[in-house]
């Protein structure tokens, strides 16, 4: 127990970085998606070209190889820093990595979405003189998050799980370096390691719930 107590504030400090990592990647994801979908939905050729490979590529990579890409590739190798404290860079690398890995979910999430509006409001959208883009922003996205709600949940939900891995770009948390130093101690790891799906459940669970019933609340009728 005196165990346990000494690492507690270290576990909830980790914690946090955690939960703050997943609420910056999720705005960010949601917006690179949003583009993303424009993309591959436009009228334009290479756009539609230049979205489909990415998606394809980006969303069929594990994210572990992404994150290492960012931290290596991108930091080391063509120097790119957001910060020069160490541990501060690597988190805004694991945003960069984590949320242009999400935002492939999103932009499918959506373009699902976009598949369920019937073919007649784009047509009618043209009919009164709206380009591509305005009847996509003011007729069609809205129409499609509506019906893509729940998805999008998942999506977060599956984003926040994700966090865990950042390992992968060299941000390690408080968390993990309790995990790491406790590791060979059956009696302390074991409870640590529960305490830590609890506290993820708690973040998860009420996502799950509030998207469900926001789907159910907004829901468009057909």
């Amino acid at each position: 127990m005196d165990e346990l107590i000494k690492y507690a504030p270290d576990l909830a400090v980790g914690f946090l970085h955690n939960v703050e990592l997943a609420a910056l990647c999720a705005v960010i994801s949601m917006i690179l998606g949003t583009i993303l979908v424009a993309m591959r939905v436009a009228p334009t050729p290479i756009l539609r070209a230049a979205g489909g490979i990415y998606v394809n590529v980006v969303r069929n990579t594990p994210l572990t190889l992404v994150l290492a890409f960012s931290a290596l590739g991108l930091s080391d190798t063509l120097g790119l820093q957001f910060s020069q404290t160490p541990s501060t860079n690597s988190f805004y690398l694991v945003v960069l990595g984590l949320s242009a890995y999400t935002a492939t979910f999103v932009c499918e999430a959506l373009r699902s979405g976009i598949n369920t509006v019937p073919l007649g409001q784009a047509e009618a959208a043209r009919a009164i003189g709206l380009t591509f883009f305005q009847s996509l922003r003011l007729i069609i996205l809205p129409q499609a998050m509506r019906a893509v709600i729940a998805p999008l949940g998942s999506v977060m939900i599956a984003m926040t799980k994700n966090t865990t891995v950042a390992i992968a770009a060299g941000y390690l948390a408080e968390s993990a370096f309790v995990m790491r130093d406790t590791f060979d101690d059956t009696g302390v790891s074991i409870p640590i390691f529960l305490g830590l799906v609890v506290a993820f459940m708690a973040v998860t669970l009420p996502i799950g719930f509030f998207t469900g019933w926001l789907a159910k609340r907004m829901a468009v009728a057909r």
